[in-house]
Order: C-alpha cells, then structure tokens, then sequence
C-alpha cells in the first residue's frame, strides 16, 4: 500500500520572518489577528530582528518591525541601492598625443600592452609613455534601477547564528532553514535516527540560481576581471546543490538519499516532488525538503531588469503617476493581478521534514498537513525560452484532478483554495489567471478563492513556492486566507468569472477548506502544482487507514512531542532563531563500518542498511537446475 508524506515540521525565514510556527504567515495577516496571536508573533520578529524581548509590545517598535520587514527598499547593510559599486570603461590618451603617468613596477602587467615604452624610477616605480589611446576601467558607482525587494527582517543576519566561514549568504540561510525546519517537530533528531534505517532519510535540497555573491560563483568570475584572487572555497560553494549538501553533512549527518533538484521558479516543487515519490513508493521514510535563495545582489538584478522582468522605480511611478509620487511606493511594488509592471525579488529558504504515515504515528509528530501527490509538466515546443506554455494547464488540472479524488468532485468544489504564482508580471496575470479560471469552469468551481503571497515578500526564486506552501499551513491554521493588500483593482485583462481574487483577507470557517492547490511556473517551462492535503483531512486518512487503537497510542506519544516542540518556540520568540551546525563533529570514516552480507552497521545508527533485496527482475531469468 502507498505511504503518505506527512508534513511534521516546518522552518525558515523570508521577509516576514521565522517561518515556524506560522509566524511567517502570520505576519502576512497580522491587522486581522487576534491580540495573543499577534503579540507572540511580534514577540517572534523581535526577537529575529535583535530587539530586547521587554520591547516587543511597545507600540513604537511593532511599528519598526512593520515597516522594516516584508518588501521595501533594499537597505545598506545588503548594498547602498544610490551607490552600487562597478567599472567605469574609459578611453585615456595624452593631450600630445602621448599619455604618461608614474605607478608601482609590481603594478605592471606582466604582458605590457602595445604601444608602452617603461622607465624605471626611485622607490619601485616606473614611469609609462603610451603612445596610443589606452582603454581602462574605473571603478565608480551608480545609482540602481530596481531599489525594492524582499529583503530578510532588518537585524537578521544568518552569519552571526554559528561559524560561516565564509559562506555565501544562500547557505548560511539554508543552515537556518534546516535548523528550524528540525526542531519545531519537538522530536529529538537522534529518535528519528533510531527510527529508521541510514538509508531511509533523504535530503531533497537546492537553489535555483545557485549562490551568485562574492562567497560563491560571484566572486568566482569577477575576481581577475577586479583585480583580485579566486579562493579556493568559491568554486565549491557556488554549486546549485550545496544547499542539500550542507545540511546532510553539517546539520543531518545524512547518509541516505541526496537529491537536489532544479527548477526555475519552481524548484523547491521539484524537490518535494522527489521526496513524495520516494515516500509514497517505500524507498525513504524520512524527507527533509528545502531551497534556500539570495537573489538581492546588483548583478542579479541587473539581470532580471534587462530582462525587463522587475518592477523598476520608473515604471513604478508610472504606475502611480495621478499621486504625483517623488519616490516609489516600494510597499506596493508587487500586485499580482493588478496594473503592475514586473515582479519585485526576494530572498528565502524555506525547509519541510516529511515522515511516511506508519512512522508518524510510531514517533507521536505533529501533522500539519501532507502531500500526496506533486505534477510536472514542460511547454512543449516555445517562441523563447521565458515565454508562457500549454504546461501549468496540465499541472493544475492534475493537481485538482488528484485533490478531487480524494473527498469528491463535489466536494472540491467548495473545500479547496489556490496559492497562486502569482509573481506580479503584466503577462503572469493574464496566463495564469486563464489557467486557474478555465481549471475552475472544467471541475464546476464557481467562485474559487485565489491568494497571492508575493504582493507581501516578492519573488524568491527558487524558495517561492515553498513561500506558498508554508502559507497555505498558516491558512489551515488560523483560518484566514490573505487577501492581495497591495492592489485597488482586478487589470481588465485578468481571467476572473470563476475566481475570487480580492484586497481583503478572506476568513474562512474551521475545518471548511481540505484542498490547496500550489501553483507554480518557472523560466524554461518548469510548470509544477501540489496537491496539498489540510491537517484535518490528513489526520482523518490516518485514522481511517490504521485503526482507532492505534490513534488513541498515537494521541498519547503526540502531547510530548507538542510540548517540546511549544517550547521551541517559546525561546526562539525569546532569544531568537538558532541553528543545529556540526562541523568536524561525529565524523566518519571506513573503520565505523561493520560490513556483513545481510547489512552495513554505522556508528551512532541503531539499524543497519540492509542488503537482502529482493529484485522484482529475478523472475524475469529462466529457472535454473
């Protein structure tokens, strides 16, 4: 029988803060939040943003973590949006016709360019006659283009919580985000461990862009075009699947599966994709699912602007050119299915642990909600490679298919909702708006709520659609479906007689909405939707599928596992998040093995991996004598 992934834990930040716990979400939300909810919730960003825990009900701070967290403009401590540093080129030569100028001898070039005659002078230095125009380049700054984004909490920096050494920011994230991820399941790691055998865990981890900062493939290629040196960690670090790589050897001790995967805008999608498939066939029991992203760099923006994808400060006041604005409304960057005029970046890791059904009921952890089922599906033939396709019809029609399945083709038309992409691109809205209506009118959704996250932390890349899904826990939680704030209309052009798209929060009633569907759409035609199950149905499957003896045992493991897992939570709104990093700890080698032909025994599991298998091919030979 075919094991369902139940999500069990779940962790991150983005730029409405630690994700655990719904804080992430609830920051989306918090004018329609009850007073208790939403003073632990500030209680949570102060302690993220460095702010004294006795502060954090006074009404002058709330307002500072308001305004310095979701999108807004870029502040200094990622890089001064008026002074961006680059390399000004410049055509020199001499007001006789011979340019001259004096500098230090190891200065030289060691091939000197045509056209130099060099004198030696006292002290080291050389004097140089160019007798041709001599090409140079200056470094100077600019002004950037694209001054909003979805930057981290003001306060937070990830580097500080354990030794980076030196880490692109995109792994130090993703550090975080497993970190978080782990302990908010209240379980200690080393029960999972003694849970299941070495090969029975996987990480399904990466980034879609891989880490682009001067840690990374960034300093990696702009080093000797600067002046400077490549390190020998740039190389390494800069790979697209470190995130999974860090978190098996520095957070897990991971000795089963690693399967980063990449997908544009879709790829934490890609990657939980992986982890249910393997789930659901038997081959892992244990999935820990993520993507960490550092897109708010200038080069990065520099190119999604020439693309013309980003919603820059002139087309921004274009937007708003009746207000008569000086500066743009970096608040309302991003408005998805409005006039808008690109998508605003963000950063974000975002981490999940799934546990096969039979294990979570044997542990006690906590369901938050599960996953059955994941679709991908490429364009098919394209004009450009960054055009729309006929792929995301196929995913969310499946995903939708796959959700009515499960409670019913009546029933799905009253009890799901969509996290759409959402992105705030004038050709996203009219796309996928098409997509969503046409899914609608095909299963008889009249009036199908639609969210769009990324009008409150912009477009993470490769984590948005892990945004969406941490999001759509918090919904089931607080009941609550975000409206899209940043909007005051729906654009003409936007497919929309079977959808509900609105500025105000939608509250829902409890227990009312079982299916979300996840939508996603990246460059290349990457085209991914989820199948996403609430915590309340998840819990009744599981309860129909094993007994009623054996959730009432589950029941009782379950208050431990919720208390320490309060707990958690308790000292990270106090002292803020931390992180679970070894490094040059519990380190393995051919001598903690014991190698037998029934299995491999390693030091610190309790199981062995085992090597009796059974191979469905062994029928496929002729019978021997």
């Amino acid at each position: 029988m075919s094991k369902l992934p139940v999500i069990v834990g779940f962790g991150g930040v983005n730029a409405a803060g630690r994700s655990s716990f719904h804080h992430g979400y609830r920051r989306l939300v918090i004018d329609a939040l009850p007073q208790e909810k939403a003073s632990r919730t500030y209680r949570s960003l102060a302690a993220v943003m460095g702010i004294p825990a006795e502060q954090a009900g006074d009404e002058s701070q709330r307002q500072y973590m308001r305004d310095h967290t979701l999108i807004r403009k870029i502040e200094g401590n990622l890089f001064d949006t008026e002074q961006v540093a680059w390399n000004k080129r410049m055509a020199l030569s001499g007001a006789e016709g011979v340019l001259q100028f004096v500098t230090r001898a190891r200065d030289l070039p060691d091939v000197l360019p045509s056209g130099w005659e060099v004198k030696e002078l006292d002290g080291g230095k050389v004097s140089v006659s160019v007798n041709e125009s001599c090409n140079v380049l200056l470094p100077t700054t600019r002004k950037i283009e694209v001054s909003t984004a979805g930057q981290l909490p003001t306060g937070f920096d990830p580097a500080s919580l354990y030794a980076s050494r030196n880490h692109p920011r995109g792994l130090q994230m993703a550090i975080c985000g497993a970190s978080d991820a782990l302990k908010s399941m209240g379980i200690e790691w080393q029960v999972v461990m003694d849970s299941i055998r070495p090969d029975q865990m996987g990480v399904y981890a990466s980034s879609a862009m891989a880490q682009l900062d001067d840690n990374g493939f960034g300093g990696l290629l702009g080093a000797r075009a600067n002046g400077g040196r490549v390190s020998s960690k740039q190389l390494a670090l800069g790979l697209a699947d470190m995130p999974a790589d860090f978190v098996s050897a520095y957070v897990l001790g991971n000795v089963g599966t690693s399967g980063p995967s990449l997908g544009a805008c879709a790829t934490f999608f890609y990657n939980l994709r992986q982890a249910v498939n393997d789930i659901r066939n038997g081959l892992t029991k244990v999935a820990v699912v993520g993507v960490a992203e550092s897109g708010i760099d200038p080069r990065i923006i520099d190119g999604y602007y020439t693309m013309g994808a980003l919603a820059s400060d002139a087309e921004l006041l274009k937007l708003d050119a009746e207000k008569g604005l000086t500066e743009p409304d970096h608040r309302r960057a991003s408005r998805p299915f409005s006039s808008n005029c690109g998508f605003t970046i963000s950063e974000s890791t975002q981490f999940i642990v799934l546990f096969d059904d039979e294990l979570a009921l044997q542990l006690g952890a906590q369901i938050h909600g599960s996953v059955p089922d994941v679709f991908i599906n490429a364009d098919g033939y394209k004009k450009s490679i960054s055009s729309p396709g006929i792929g995301n019809y196929l995913t969310v029609a499946k995903a939708v298919a796959a959700g009515a399945g499960i409670i019913g083709d009546k029933a799905i038309k009253t009890r799901s909702f969509v996290q759409s992409h959402g992105t705030s691109t004038p050709q996203n809205r009219v796309t996928e708006s098409h997509i969503l209506n046409e899914t609608a009118k095909t299963f008889g959704i009249e009036n199908w709520p639609v969210a769009a996250i990324k009008a409150y932390i912009g477009h993470s890349i490769g984590a948005a659609s892990g945004d969406q899904l941490i999001a759509s826990l918090g919904v089931w939680n607080d009941n609550i479906l975000p409206g899209i704030a940043t909007i005051d209309h729906i654009a003409d052009d936007v497919h929309q007689s079977n959808l509900r798209l609105q500025k105000e929060h939608m509250e829902v009633e409890a227990g009312s909405l079982d299916v979300a569907i996840l939508n996603a759409k990246g460059f290349g035609g990457n085209n991914a939707s989820v199948t996403l199950l609430s915590p309340l149905l998840s819990e009744k499957m599981l309860k129909g599928r094993h007994g009623e003896k054996a959730w009432q045992a589950y029941l009782a493991r379950r208050e431990q596992v919720q208390a320490a897992a309060a707990a958690y939570d308790d000292a990270a709104c106090e002292t803020g998040l931390s992180v679970h990093y070894q490094f040059g700890e519990n380190v393995l080698d051919g001598e903690d093995l014991e190698i037998s032909r029934d299995g491999i025994a390693i030091k610190g599991w309790a199981s062995k991996v085992a090597l009796d298998f059974d191979s469905p091919y062994a029928s496929w030979l002729p019978k021997q004598d």
